[in-house]
């Protein structure tokens, strides 16, 4: 290594290199006195010009580095080249050139580096974007709204995730949809998430635009497919379902869906706790899918209800997990789980074939409104049944919560069911006697 410099005035390889030994050896930098021979000790923290505005510098520490000293608008600036002998003096001074060359043009060197600095930390990757949006956005959003954004975030990240948010354009968004290939409803919900993700990034200015803008979902998809509408069961698909060839505790849980009106979730994690059968009340606390209810309990269903506390043993639940599934279970007592009572209703519906249209446990609910209002029931009442806001300016005002007149309809209601059950088992002891 050569220790000169084609400076014949400038700062010395091995100089610097004796520099930084002394100071991590505990001494102090020395410079001798080329007239008289005196060598003298350098203050710490050091700086040596070696000319043209490029400096060395030497920490206490001993960590030595470039620095250029210039002038831009009439302002002094620095810029930070590298540490020595990372970069060699030779290197340094072409730097130095290089960015002196800049400044002559009325460039800022200094305002390059921190302006390519930032964009370097800005640029990040779809992965990254999509932490930082679940811990600073969707922590702040409703539970569903997490489900649903939650699920089309892991697709997202399974397709675009090693991408960087600056390389992504609408052509990325489209070919994303189309690969996944949900269905109509659920594409709309992934392209949503996908512009709310993007939306963060523009707030972050990590990118000019949201490449979501535009993209039109009945172009790639067609036209929303139909909403389905809710079934009706007639009285005579009643009279086959009342006697269903299904597990006595899915044939039980049906009646009371029928009979209370309520949702699937509701009777799937209600508890004995909730009922008070002395008042002949089931309440119902709030959740995400309704404000919290008093269900008047008839005479039916608490029959229903009594032979299911029977079978449920000591759970605290009034549809406990059952049988090998509880058994294998490792978290203790716990409701059945969500899917159970429609697929006990789609087993039935495929294995035996019954002259019953297709339905889902939800359609009880629809069943009840439309079977009371044949019944008689005025139409508020039944929406107040199944816990429905009433609309418009009456559902402001009026806090009543017509509990006896739910009541009543609840037990018009139930001796329909009642009936129906009694003539369905009818038939079929006539059948099985023929």
């Amino acid at each position: 290594m050569t220790g000169k410099t084609n400076a014949a005035e400038g700062l010395q390889t091995l100089q610097l290199q004796h520099w930084i030994r002394a100071v991590k050896g505990g001494g102090k930098p020395t410079t001798k006195d080329p007239e008289t021979g005196e060598v003298r000790e350098l203050p710490l923290p050091l700086a040596r010009s070696d000319g043209g505005g490029l400096t060395f510098t030497l920490s206490t520490a001993g960590t030595a580095s470039w620095i250029l000293r210039y002038r831009s608008a009439g302002r002094a600036k620095e810029l930070t080249i590298g540490n020595f002998p990372d970069i060699s003096l030779s290197d340094a001074r072409k730097i130095a050139r290089e960015k002196r060359a800049h400044v002559d043009k009325a460039g800022d060197p200094a305002i390059d580096k921190r302006r390519a600095k930032a964009l370097a930390v800005k640029d990040w990757t779809m992965r990254e974007l999509i932490d930082d949006y679940r811990d600073k956005i969707m922590v702040g959003l409703g539970v569903s709204t997490q489900k649903g954004y939650g699920r089309n975030l892991i697709r997202i990240e399974s397709r675009l995730g090693a991408y960087m948010v600056t390389q992504v354009s609408s052509l990325d968004i489209v070919e994303m949809i189309e690969y996944i290939g949900a269905p109509w409803v659920e594409s709309r919900t992934l392209l949503t998430t996908a512009r709310m993700l993007f939306r963060h990034a523009a707030g972050r200015k990590l990118v000019a635009s949201n490449p979501c803008i535009g993209i039109d979902l009945t172009a790639l998809l067609g036209k929303r497919p139909a909403t389905k509408r809710r079934l009706m069961l007639s009285r005579d698909e009643l009279l086959l379902l009342m006697r269903a060839d299904m597990n006595q505790e899915n044939a039980l849980a049906v009646r009371l869906l029928l009979a209370t009106a309520v949702r699937t979730c509701e009777l799937r994690t209600a508890k004995w706790s909730h009922f008070d059968f002395k008042r002949d009340i089931w309440t119902i606390p709030e959740s995400k899918t309704g404000p919290g209810i008093q269900i008047p309990l008839t005479e039916p269903v608490k029959g229903w209800l009594y032979e299911l506390k029977q079978r449920a043993g000591n759970s605290a639940f009034v549809l406990p997990m059952r049988g090998d599934y509880k058994n294998a279970s490792s978290t203790g007592d716990r409701p059945i789980n969500p899917n159970t009572i429609g697929a006990a209703i789609e087993f039935w519906l495929t294995e035996f074939k019954p002259e019953v249209r297709r339905f889902t446990p939800h359609d009880l609910r629809s069943t009840a409104k439309s079977q009371m209002r044949a019944l008689g029931v005025e139409r508020d009442i039944t929406e107040m049944c199944l816990n429905h806001k009433l609309p418009g300016i009456e559902g402001i005002y009026d806090v009543h919560n017509y509990f006896e007149e739910r009541k009543q309809a609840l037990m018009t209601w139930s001796d329909f069911l009642v009936a129906v059950e009694r003539e369905s088992l009818a038939l079929s002891a006539a059948k099985t006697a023929d």
